[in-house]
């Protein structure tokens, strides 16, 4: 969806739009349910995805106010989907708006779907890498949606190289791990699965927020040829299709 499909809210816009108050607007912003941004004057912004993604997930009948609807999807919210507030890994200014994102998306801790794990597979073979995953990164932990080569489900946050590739604008590439002093004592570096190369892409949803990475591991140090790099990004653009797909 391009920006102009996708108009900026104030809050005043969206509690019209959602029979409540400004003020609960501002609350839900405040607290990363309803993902939101700060003008340079310091007013909170949404686009209208956001709360249409919100209202896509108001369970059961229709309620009897917009406002309901978006109380009934918001609530509760797990901590895991809250910023941690002295996180041992990098997080950018829109954290608490990227996890919001990441609960309303209701993917973490799903079943495993083919049209992830066709991705990883292609993932691999395309770069010659043992390892493809498609992570998912909340405030304690990467969850993998789709995984090849790996048998461990999740790891801790802190250990996640994908922390730095959901930062990145593009691809995020790590040569050889045991000689980069971000990642040489961790414990995926130091133990299995022996990370030396790494080389993730951001999955986006569609407002734009990086929800994970499509990464390819390799346990000795490398390059991607241009070819590779081009396909890893390539299937990472699938991926991102796919999320949006509900």
């Amino acid at each position: 969806m391009s920006n102009e499909e996708d108009p900026i809210l104030t809050t005043t816009a969206a509690a019209r739009l959602l029979g409540v108050a400004t003020s609960t607007v501002q609350m839900w912003m405040e607290s990363g349910a309803i993902a939101s941004w700060k003008t340079p004057g310091g007013h909170r912004r949404t686009r209208l995805s956001a709360i249409a993604r919100l209202l896509d997930q108001a369970p059961g009948n229709p309620p009897a106010t917009v406002g309901q609807a978006v109380e009934a999807a918001l609530s509760p919210v797990s901590p895991e989907f809250q910023p941690d507030p002295a996180p041992g890994y990098p997080v950018g200014r829109e954290e608490a708006e990227r996890l919001a994102a990441l609960a309303a998306s209701q993917l973490v801790d799903t079943a495993s779907e083919n049209r992830f794990d066709r991705i990883v597979r292609l993932a691999a073979q395309v770069t010659g890498s043992p390892i493809a995953l498609v992570s998912l990164l909340t405030s304690t932990r990467q969850w993998f949606k789709a995984r090849v080569g790996l048998e461990a489900q999740e790891t801790p946050r802190e250990w996640a190289f994908c922390s730095h590739a959901v930062l990145a604008g593009d691809v995020f590439v790590v040569e050889d791990a045991a000689a980069d002093p971000r990642f040489r004592e961790n414990p995926l570096v130091q133990g299995d699965p022996k990370i030396r190369f790494y080389a993730g892409v951001p999955v986006r949803d569609a407002a734009g927020q990086a929800l994970g990475t499509l990464c390819v591991i390799d346990r000795e140090p490398r390059k991607l040829r241009g070819t590779e790099l081009q396909a890893l990004k390539d299937l990472a653009d699938i991926a991102s299709e796919e999320v949006r797909k509900k």
